[in-house]
């Protein structure tokens, strides 16, 4: 393995569709956000969290699908962190937190704000098989799902918005910039 901290895979295969039945124009990671591309935020934080990553925008057919391409494109990681592009106000150090919580025992980890699952979901590397045979809309939540059922994945609880302010509809672009403006 070349690094002993998992891979950022960020999400940028969807279509949208909320987006745009929203009345939102074009993708919903180039719309702006406090004058730059959703996407562009996502991609600061993650490159701010140091950690190694993979923008996966191949315009795979399902999350699932974009999953698993990204996770055979980085054979050499040490395990996986999915993020999808659509999160432009998680913190860098949210991102490092999920990192840090996997290993030993833990096989996946999870933050929590105030009671809410959020993104990134982290996998260790145990779970490779397991996600390249990732397909269709349901993303990684079945290999997710067994693990909690096996005890093995530790829920983090983090005061990090970002994770659960995802850029569906025009509405939560909206919600996104004012809570931009009190971070």
């Amino acid at each position: 393995m070349t690094d002993t901290l998992p891979t950022v895979i960020v999400l940028a295969s969807g279509r949208g569709e909320r987006f745009v039945a929203s009345g939102g124009t074009g993708s919903k990671l180039q719309a702006l956000l406090a004058g730059k591309a959703v996407l562009a935020h996502t991609l600061a934080h993650v490159q701010a969290s140091g950690l190694p990553w993979r923008l996966e925008d191949a315009g795979h057919p399902g999350m699932g699908d974009s999953i698993a391409a990204a996770v055979r494109n980085t054979p050499d990681a040490a395990g996986w962190m999915i993020l999808p592009g659509d999160l432009p106000l998680v913190r860098a150090s949210t991102l490092r937190q999920v990192a840090e919580a996997l290993g030993g025992e833990t096989q996946a980890a999870q933050p929590f704000f105030r009671g809410e699952r959020g993104h990134p979901v982290g996998f260790a590397r145990a779970n490779r098989d397991a996600l390249m045979a990732l397909e269709g809309n349901l993303g990684a939540a079945p290999v997710l799902k067994a693990l909690r059922a096996a005890g093995k994945v530790a829920d983090i609880e983090v005061d990090d918005v970002g994770i659960v302010t995802d850029i569906d509809t025009l509405e939560a672009l909206a919600r996104a910039e004012a809570l931009l403006g009190r971070l």
